[in-house]
């Protein structure tokens, strides 16, 4: 959707929550695609979940660890981010993982639904993230939902493809 809005010439601003690996294709192509393209990340290095645990995406194990007040402190300054964002009446706005974030209590979705209130006619918001609560859900135009259906057991992940 980004490419598609840039390719008309459009901006896009992309705002991730949760998100801080700079090594992800979204974030690598920012600066071949100035001007329209902008990307914010507001999440510390750190795999997040609810609870602590050893967790396994294909091939690779890693840590996750429960979120704490400093991942509640980040998504409030990527949701006030979010507000400045809009004043540049961008085309589209991108909130990635503001969903999970919610879910998660890091956001209030009050707030969430107070930044929607503001939205400028000409900004299309697309809002990311599984769990999303019920509240957010209700106020889309649109609601879409990934499901995986199949994956390997084994399989190393790919640039390009999964990151």
């Amino acid at each position: 959707m980004a490419l598609r809005c840039i390719g008309h010439g459009k901006d896009v601003v992309i705002i991730q929550f949760l998100k801080w690996k700079k090594d992800i294709g979204e974030v690598l192509i920012k600066d071949q695609l100035k001007p329209h393209y902008e990307i914010y990340q507001f999440g510390r290095e750190a795999w997040l979940g609810e609870e602590g645990k050893v967790a396994r995406f294909g091939d690779e194990r890693f840590d996750v660890e429960a979120v704490k007040s400093q991942d509640k402190e980040l998504a409030d300054k990527a949701l006030d981010f979010a507000a400045k964002a809009l004043a540049k009446k961008p085309h589209l706005l991108v909130l990635d993982e503001i969903g999970l974030a919610a879910q998660w209590k890091l956001l209030d979705v009050e707030d969430v639904l107070e930044l929607l209130s503001k939205v400028p006619e000409e900004t299309t918001v697309v809002l990311t993230g599984r769990l999303a609560p019920k509240e957010l859900i209700d106020r889309a135009d649109f609601v879409n939902r990934v499901e995986e259906v199949k994956m390997p057991k084994r399989f190393k992940p790919t640039a390009g493809i999964q990151y």
